[in-house]
């Protein structure tokens, strides 16, 4: 903070408070997709695989790497950054395959990485109406706690995919709740299509 004298005054003047971001991964393609981009993070602000800063706090670049890590990242020790995101899926083989193989998969909050039993089966009903449903509440119940932790939230940013099952249908389903639940803040998808080439 910065202290401004003016007459026999003292007036403290705060720093700008950080606009946070919670970011949800949901399916095979949007974990896929989170898995790049917070490995991107880490290294983008300078962080160890288990979330220790790796740099020199009082150093010019450091500083800049730190001022704005408040956006997607929450401290939850002196200098140990938790990623405010929420994994996704409705088949417990990809978060359990990502839990085993991501060096930095210790980052996440275990609460946070939400699978269900069996899948969809590439149906986008089982998704959005029936095996999907069965799991909203609890992942709203995780995105409330994390917006609480929030001191300012700017929105949300979403990865999935529109083909297949899980990230086509329960991604829409999460998307309304949030439109219903957060009609004030900002909504961002990050949605892979599927190509006609491909597709045929």
């Amino acid at each position: 903070q910065k202290i401004k004298i003016k007459k026999n005054f003292v007036m403290l003047q705060p720093k700008p408070s950080t606009r946070e971001i919670i970011h949800i991964q949901i399916g095979q393609c949007g974990n896929s997709i989170g898995e790049s981009f917070w490995k991107q993070m880490l290294f983008e602000h300078k962080l160890r695989d288990d979330g220790n800063f790796n740099g020199t706090p009082s150093s010019k670049d450091d500083v800049a790497r730190l001022d704005k890590i408040g956006v997607y990242y929450s401290e939850s020790a002196f200098m140990r950054f938790v990623p405010r995101a929420i994994l996704i899926d409705l088949e417990p083989s990809v978060i359990d395959g990502m839990k085993s193989s991501l060096s930095f998969s210790s980052i996440f909050k275990p609460d946070n990485m939400i699978a269900g039993s069996t899948g969809t089966g590439n149906n986008w009903a089982k998704g959005h109406y029936t095996d999907g449903a069965e799991l909203i509440d609890d992942i709203m119940d995780c995105i409330r706690k994390e917006v609480e932790d929030c001191d300012c939230p700017q929105g949300f940013q979403l990865t999935h995919s529109i083909g297949g099952g899980c990230g086509s249908g329960l991604g829409t389903l999460v998307l309304l709740k949030l439109r219903d639940e957060y009609p004030d803040r900002i909504l961002t998808s990050f949605s892979v299509y599927p190509s006609p080439k491909v597709s045929d």
